[in-house]
């Protein structure tokens, strides 16, 4: 833990106190830390003289920056000269936490790697995250469609013979956030310990862990589960439906008291009394029978009366929503869980905080995603850098400034 007059800067939060320096990039590393971040922890992230180079992604990661560097001072430092490296080392020194997320060996390459860092800071967690963790593959380089393919996520998303990536960086974000655990586990074993340690978080490990049900499956049953679309679905009713004026609601009756809401309020008491329709195994296997009654239930609703009907009856369901729905969605901006993130245009966007309450708390933007270099000179200051060697580190080139 550091200085009570840090912890009072970052109020009443979980993590305050808490100093991260991130060398990261993308998803995997950003996220990680950003979790931290909104947690409460001063993240200090450290960008090339050139910048992060999703400042300047276009398409599918145009707002890579925006969405996963909120909460975060930034640093601009060129660690490939030796004085680089050594303003980081001095960074460091007052950091509990570092996490990378470069290609193998970089860091080692560097002279910035565990074995080295923690040598000189022993307190310090070091966080790691990779593409694989140790093993045979472990110096493969490794993106996130990548593991998927190799995972078995991207064949059970997919039609057969179609695998198709999950439509978000799931894997890349999934990664990052069990880096922010073992980085919380760390520093709790560290109260007990006095030490710091080395954790490590790999894609495609994250990936095996999200599809470990349908390997567990496969194990039980000795059938190999078939992509989702052709999923065997373990209930009689969990599909999308149509409404009388076109709009698509998802709907789950999965359970004994879910099929007893559907039949009184939609009209169908009859099916009750019928023996082939008693439990739920039952009424799988008899899907030919219910789905159509179910789909001419629902398709004689409208949109606004069918969703109303299931919220009565406290059956599952979920109308189908492209993200930019999600702007203006009454729960989602409940309470002020949407946060008003500054994008590089300048335009303000409602973006979601990390899906987390704490003592009925949530996250909160308490500095913008950064500006490159933004807070180089403030947090060189910090570590006791004298104004006039700091001017000396930009006029080399060294340190960038905003």
């Amino acid at each position: 833990m550091n200085s009570p007059e840090r912890q009072g800067q970052a109020g009443e939060l979980p993590l305050s106190g808490i100093r991260v320096l991130e060398l990261g990039h993308t998803v995997m590393g950003p996220s990680c830390s950003m979790v931290l971040a909104d947690l409460g922890a001063d993240v200090i992230k450290v960008e090339p003289p050139e910048g992060d180079r999703t400042r300047a992604n276009v398409g599918f990661g145009s707002a890579l920056f925006p969405v996963f560097n909120r909460n975060k001072r930034s640093i601009s430092i060129d660690i490939k000269t030796e004085a680089g490296k050594a303003v980081i080392h001095k960074v460091i020194a007052g950091a509990d936490a570092l996490v990378e997320n470069f290609a193998h060996g970089t860091m080692d390459r560097l002279g910035l790697g565990y074995e080295a860092l923690a040598a000189a800071y022993p307190r310090l967690v070091y966080c790691s995250l990779k593409g694989f963790l140790s093993g045979p593959y472990e110096k493969r380089a490794a993106l996130d469609e990548i593991v998927q393919f190799m995972g078995g996520l991207a064949y059970m998303t997919g039609p057969r013979g179609m695998p198709l990536r999950a439509g978000a960086s799931v894997v890349d974000i999934m990664g990052g956030m069990f880096g922010a655990l073992g980085i919380l586990a760390a520093l709790r074993e560290r109260e007990r310990t006095g030490r710091g340690q080395l954790v490590q978080s790999a894609l495609f490990e994250s990936t095996a862990f999200l599809v470990a049900q349908h390997m567990g499956q496969q194990a039980l049953t000795g059938v190999a589960p078939p992509p989702m679309p052709e999923k065997a679905s373990s209930w009689a009713v969990y599909d999308p439906f149509q409404t009388a004026d076109g709009r698509t609601v998802f709907a789950g009756i999965t359970s004994d008291n879910h099929w007893r809401s559907f039949c009184t309020g939609f009209g169908v008491e009859e099916l009750l009394s019928d023996p082939a329709l008693k439990t739920n195994p039952l009424r799988a296997r008899a899907r030919e029978k219910i789905m159509p009654i179910v789909t001419e239930k629902f398709a004689a609703e409208t949109f606004a009366s069918l969703v109303a009907k299931l919220e009565r009856l406290n059956i599952p369901f979920g109308p189908l929503a492209r993200p930019g729905d999600l702007f203006d969605d009454p729960h989602l901006n409940h309470g002020g869980r949407m946060l008003d993130v500054l994008l590089p245009t300048g335009k303000r966007a409602k973006l979601p905080g990390i899906p987390l309450d704490m003592g009925g708390r949530q996250t909160r933007i308490r500095r913008q995603p950064p500006g490159m270099g933004e807070h180089t000179r403030q947090v060189l200051e910090e570590a006791g850098y004298a104004a006039e060697q700091i001017d000396k580190l930009v006029e080399q080139g060294i340190a960038i400034v905003q």
